[in-house]
């Protein structure tokens, strides 16, 4: 799960925004990789579920010599579009979500997230994670576990479902990390005027926070402050499309799915689970 802290959970107060950066300079890109580096380390050292977090965080470039200049990319539409697709398919004929289509629409966001460069190195290790746990148990019987919500309802049956290991806890937490994604685009889509660190604060306030422990909280904040420039990132991720009409249409088309995810959850008595 995102952060697993043995701290307490507590609901902090909503931490003031702060000025977005410009541009930086080689030595502030390297102060702020540095950070972005610890934080992983610290997280990793708090929790056994970051540990595991190997795919994701063999991803995450924090070392590049010229970051805004490396991220340029080069492509048809957006970074959106792969994700716009790959929803057509998330549903099946009987209206049911299918594993694989919706862990590939979640897989496909994380190049967005190597936009964000350090401030979402914590977020994207583990979306990645867990993504990781729930293909593993796809792949050991793709035609058993054909739909995303059949391996929650085996360990329901099993008794099992709230180990911290468990697929339903990964199902649950990779549910709340694209909660905290959409809110994030959705900001940036309303809010022109907001600075990137207001943006991920008040996303992370509306959507994390409530589930996490003091020691998460703080950690999270402290990587929020190393959102880079808007005006560049936006020019990053732009492509060749309309980035805010295809930021909405995710928003729009994403959330449903998840809504769905959190009703079943709740069906279960799985939804209200706090990082241990």
């Amino acid at each position: 799960m995102l952060l697993q802290s043995p701290q307490p959970n507590a609901i902090g107060k909503k931490t003031c925004h702060n000025r977005d950066q410009g541009p930086l300079w080689p030595e502030e890109r390297e102060r702020n990789q540095s950070v972005g580096e610890l934080l992983l380390k610290t997280v990793s050292s708090r929790s056994d579920h970051l540990k595991s977090c190997d795919f994701a965080c063999s991803s995450v470039d924090l070392r590049k010599k010229d970051w805004f200049k490396d991220q340029s990319i080069d492509m048809e539409g957006t970074v959106f579009t792969p994700s716009l697709e790959g929803m057509k398919h998330v549903k099946s004929e009987n209206g049911e979500i299918l594993t694989k289509p919706f862990l590939d629409v979640c897989k496909h966001i994380l190049p967005v997230l190597d936009k964000f460069g350090a401030a979402m190195a914590i977020v994207k290790s583990d979306i990645g994670g867990n993504i990781t746990r729930l293909e593993a148990r796809y792949n050991s019987d793709p035609s058993k576990y054909e739909y995303l919500y059949s391996m929650v309802q085996v360990e329901v049956e099993s008794k099992t479902a709230t180990g911290s290991s468990s697929c339903s806890n990964g199902l649950l937490w990779l549910t709340r990390a694209m909660d905290f994604l959409v809110e994030l685009f959705r900001n940036l889509v309303d809010y022109a005027d907001w600075t990137m660190s207001q943006v991920c604060t008040d996303s992370y306030c509306k959507t994390l926070k409530k589930w996490h422990g003091w020691f998460a909280s703080s950690t999270v904040m402290v990587a929020m402050k190393l959102a880079p420039d808007r005006k560049k990132f936006m020019e990053v991720i732009g492509g060749s499309g309309e980035i805010n009409a295809d930021m909405e249409k995710f928003c729009t088309t994403f959330a449903p799915f998840l809504a769905e995810n959190h009703k079943f959850l709740v069906s279960v008595g799985l939804d209200d689970m706090k990082a241990s």
